[in-house]
């Protein structure tokens, strides 16, 4: 008995039969019946990078092995409808994995706002969106199901969001109206929620995440922002909870590590999780950080053009357990669709979600408990030794004196001292033809900081001229 050559095609998954093709000459029958389970072969697709089999319904991933528990094995059939036979007489078949991986796979794994589910045509790169005929991306991305009420019934949420940020709540409701209807489209800053615990920041929150789809809403600590994986990326807003004091070489750390997540560029974020490649997605997430702590929480720099604090003098004894109870109430009883209708429908037209926010009192306060005492006593040396266009750290050492200069000789500061330097107006210049990046000034291998205000040329010029005196 001859062996016959087996070819697949791709076809529709809910047609009994693939339409001919004049390339092929084998063509397979899907039986839709139930076999080992209710699902149909129509509700996955395989991620060819991942090695995974996308579960459509939800967007999680199987395990080619989980799938063909699941899947009868794809019977085939020749050109004209008949079984295919192997040399015993059975039924060829493939495995429901094996078929998908061949003819229903996508070339990339996503997660982009506001497109469908399959994205023809196009693969996203570390550049953004290019187009390439013939290919998929699956994207991650799930639509929000909460149906919208009427924007004329909103009124107990808008109370609200008065009583505790009456001074900031036009932005802050511009700020959620846009994450809702430009849920693609990146604000270039984040925001600060703080006040007292038992005022309703989280209850502020609540019906926006409804409106954005909960699943679009991710919920992590400051060390979850310092580790590695960062599945959280995946979000329309992410939240930060209780910010507060890290320490202080981490709150430096967190506030380094969030600059790349409040504004773009980057265009495109590398997401991290466990089990699967890395893989790209547009940075389109918008931050909101919570926090109890006005003077002992997050790091802001004087400069810092990413954040808009909103900060509440409300009180816990101003909200009565009543209070609670009605407002979840009506939440719960179609205010949040209430809600969601009207941040779609405000009008964001004032509203420049890439301009940097207010400087408001409450970021000024952040900003003035950030400033170490040790600030000021490295200007007053830097200012005592004229100021110049490069510092080796040595001559810091030895034009300083007392306290401060026995805090400048301390290890355990040395990490946070290129920190002073930079409010001070100097940054680290790295050696191009050392290794280590060192320089050698005044006998030893050390750092040299340049000021910032110089070009990157002059500061070289000027970092060379210290190893020469």
């Amino acid at each position: 008995m001859s062996e016959r050559k087996i070819s697949l095609i791709p076809y529709d998954p809910e047609a009994h039969f693939v339409p001919a093709h004049p390339s092929r000459t084998v063509v397979c029958q899907l039986r839709m019946d139930v076999g080992k389970a209710s699902e149909k072969i129509s509700n996955f697709r395989a991620i060819s990078p991942q090695d995974k089999i996308a579960y459509l319904p939800t967007g999680d991933l199987w395990s080619a092995r989980s799938v063909d528990g699941v899947l009868e094995p794809v019977p085939l059939n020749d050109e004209h409808g008949e079984p295919l036979l192997d040399d015993r007489g059975n039924r060829r078949t493939m495995q429901a994995s094996k078929w998908l991986a061949l003819y229903r796979r996508c070339e990339q794994m996503s997660w982009v706002p506001g497109r469908p589910m399959l994205i023809p045509d196009q693969l996203l790169l570390d550049g953004g969106m290019i187009d390439r005929p013939g290919v998929k991306i699956f994207n991650l991305y799930r639509p929000p199901a909460l149906k919208r009420g009427s924007t004329k019934l909103a009124g107990p949420w808008l109370d609200h969001i008065q009583k505790i940020y009456p001074d900031e709540a036009e932005h802050l409701l511009n700020w959620f109206a846009h994450r809702v209807q430009r849920p693609s489209e990146k604000i270039n800053h984040a925001v600060v929620l703080g006040g007292a615990q038992g005022i309703g920041k989280d209850t502020l929150l609540e019906p926006v995440k409804r409106a954005v789809g909960a699943w679009n809403f991710a919920e992590v600590g400051p060390q979850q922002i310092l580790g590695r994986f960062n599945g959280f990326l995946k979000s329309v807003i992410l939240r930060v909870s209780e910010a507060r004091d890290l320490g202080e070489i981490d709150r430096f750390t967190f506030y380094d590590r969030t600059k790349t997540l409040m504004a773009a560029p980057p265009d495109v974020l590398r997401v991290d999780e466990k089990f699967l490649r890395e893989y790209a997605i547009p940075n389109c997430v918008g931050v909101v950080i919570t926090t109890n702590h006005r003077t002992d929480g997050l790091y802001l720099p004087p400069e810092d053009r990413r954040h808009f604090v909103a900060w509440s003098d409300a009180r816990r004894e101003d909200f009565p357990a009543e209070y609670w109870r009605e407002l979840y109430a009506w939440l719960d009883s179609g205010g949040d669709g209430h809600v969601a209708a009207w941040l779609a429908e405000r009008d964001l037209s004032g509203f420049d979600p890439k301009a940097p926010p207010q400087k408001t009192p409450a970021f000024w306060a952040i900003a003035d408990a950030g400033r170490a005492p040790e600030d000021a006593e490295l200007a007053d040396v830097i200012d005592a030794i004229g100021r110049p266009p490069a510092i080796a750290m040595s001559r810091l050492q030895s034009a300083a004196s007392g306290d401060f200069a026995d805090w400048l000789q301390d290890r355990k500061n040395r990490r946070v001292i290129p920190h002073r330097l930079e409010v001070a107006g100097y940054q680290p210049i790295r050696n191009p033809t050392a290794e280590s990046g060192l320089w050698v000034a005044h006998g030893k291998r050390q750092v040299i900081y340049a000021r910032t205000n110089l070009s990157a040329a002059e500061r070289l010029v000027a970092a060379r001229e210290i190893t020469r005196a």
